[in-house]
């Protein structure tokens, strides 16, 4: 799990091969002005997942993972809040659902952080994450890098 700001995502680049296109899409657009929906970059390989949501609180938001995509979670504008521990530290009461990339975990987060507009938390396959635990309404860009 990573957390910084936009502007400094270029020095993860080489942390994977697709992540300096990643990064310089969340760096040269202007997020603010992209209307929701979803932005292919390279096809399924990268992809960006534009939303404006009511921010669930920290005890509505799911605790979640992936193993086919890496997130990159850019907030551009609202009081996001996200919970992360490590996925050996987790239950996974329901089988994974391989089609939607997602299994939902029991547990609750060891840890949770604001991450304000302009910053971005990454989340790798083995980072369960509880994104949308903010209030009030959260714009954001999600970046799926696949693996």
């Amino acid at each position: 799990m990573i957390l910084d700001a936009i502007a400094r995502g270029g020095a993860y680049a080489t942390l994977h091969p697709r992540f300096a296109k990643a990064f310089a899409y969340l760096q040269e657009t202007d997020l603010a002005a992209l209307p929701d929906g979803r932005y292919e970059l390279e096809g399924d390989a990268i992809y960006v997942l534009v939303m404006t949501v009511d921010g669930r609180g920290q005890s509505g938001a799911k605790f979640e993972a992936h193993q086919r995509y890496v997130d990159i979670q850019a907030v551009i504008s609202g009081e996001e809040v996200m919970g992360w521990s490590p996925i050996d530290a987790c239950t996974q009461p329901t089988p994974f659902d391989s089609a939607k990339d997602v299994g939902f975990y029991a547990d609750r987060p060891a840890a949770w952080m604001r991450v304000p507009p302009g910053s971005f938390a990454l989340f790798f396959p083995e980072d369960v994450h509880a994104p949308l635990a903010g209030t009030g309404k959260i714009k954001k860009a999600v970046v799926k890098v696949a693996v």
